[in-house]
């Protein structure tokens, strides 16, 4: 590298640049100019190297300090890229399943780890009686589970051989410009052991499709969104490998009479004039029974009764929500003739009221006079 090339520049970065922003303007040059991108182009392998050299330096706090401190003079312009362990780490972080980029300048390594099993999702749909009171569900979930016949190790007798390509180490290398670069041995898929006899009930997977069957309680005060986790319920891992989780999502239905806000509940409930007058009692249903609401002469409509605890359940907390009873006068539609008669003398009074201040049917009784 020549000692008039800058790191920064290289990189395309500030000096002021974060860490992060420096590893991003690596990677973005490293897919760039990659030699597996660019077979046969010199210009691309140095540009390669120069980024390479510059992300050894500047990828580092403490050589980074020295850098900027000293520039090249600092020790770091050797000629090439001075590799080092430690930064193996890095590249891989930053490449890893990238053109097979792996370790570099060769080294075994061991075969894949088997991969835990994948988590599954379940929708449930819960009426709001439902996810008041809780739930014991019965599911059926198709999943991938461990073979029986071969109890998931693939073979036929449970034995498993050193991958004679990757000679166990689930990658291979090769020779690129002056790297030796490794990739995932195609013959065992990067497992570093093949099946010699395969089972024939799984055809050496060592995983099969079936259907289970399980309970899970549904705790009181399920809201829609509420996510539960069923750890272990999952689909089968690889030889032996721990299973994944079942995430059970839920949504609640709407309810023809109350409406939800989080753990209060809301209800419409229709009073006529009369009663909303002269005052009167109501039973309300609630989703464990029955409430009394007193309900006052004079009450406007949209007035709101509280039924402290009359709501849901508080999920994971003590107590439960409240209920709010809202009061909706109701003009009648139709009258017989007596009620249109005893309307018409209460609106008679209503006048007479109104010319010495003040009216409380005016608006109601006005629409009922205007429909005889």
């Amino acid at each position: 590298m020549s000692p008039k090339d800058d790191y920064y520049e290289i990189l395309g970065v500030s000096r002021g640049a974060s860490q992060e922003e420096i590893k991003a303007a690596y990677r973005k040059a490293a897919l760039a100019h990659h030699p597996d991108k660019n077979p046969g182009d010199k210009a691309a392998e140095d540009k390669f190297k120069k980024a390479s050299e510059a992300y050894s330096v500047l990828g580092d706090p403490e050589k980074r300090a020295r850098y900027d401190r000293f520039g090249t003079a600092a020790g770091f312009d050797r000629g090439g890229v001075q590799w080092e362990s430690e930064v193996f780490s890095d590249f891989s972080d930053l490449l890893g399943g990238l053109f097979g980029f792996g370790d570099l300048f060769g080294g075994g390594g061991r075969g894949r780890r088997p991969q835990r099993g994948a988590d599954l999702r379940y929708d449930l749909r819960l009426t709001l009686e439902e996810a008041f009171a809780g739930k014991e569900e019965a599911l059926e979930i198709p999943r991938e589970e461990a073979c029986g016949e071969c109890r998931g190790s693939g073979s036929k007798t449970g034995q498993r051989i050193t991958c004679s390509a990757c000679r166990g180490g689930g990658t291979v290398a090769f020779r690129q410009g002056f790297f030796t670069v490794s990739r995932t041995c195609p013959q065992c898929r990067g497992e570093g052991e093949i099946v010699r006899d395969p089972c024939g009930s799984c055809g050496g997977r060592g995983r099969q499709g079936a259907r289970r069957n399980i309970k899970v309680n549904i705790p009181p005060g399920a809201a829609r969104g509420t996510r539960l986790r069923i750890a272990g319920e999952g689909e089968a891992g690889e030889r032996g490998a721990p299973a994944g989780d079942l995430y059970l999502f839920v949504t609640v239905q709407d309810h023809p009479f109350f409406t939800r806000d989080e753990d209060d509940l809301y209800c419409k409930v229709p009073v006529s004039p009369p009663q909303a007058a002269l005052g009167t009692s109501l039973v309300i249903s609630t989703l464990d029974g029955e409430e009394a609401v007193e309900v006052p002469s004079g009450t406007q409509t949209g007035h709101r009764f509280r039924l402290q605890g009359k709501g849901m359940p508080r999920r994971g907390r003590r107590g439960r929500g409240d209920l709010f009873v809202v009061v909706e006068i109701q003009v009648p539609g139709k009258l017989s003739r007596e009620e249109k008669r005893l309307y018409g003398e209460l609106l008679k009074l209503e006048k007479e009221r109104e010319e010495k201040g003040g009216s409380f049917f005016r608006k109601i009784l006005g629409k009922i006079a205007e429909g005889r």
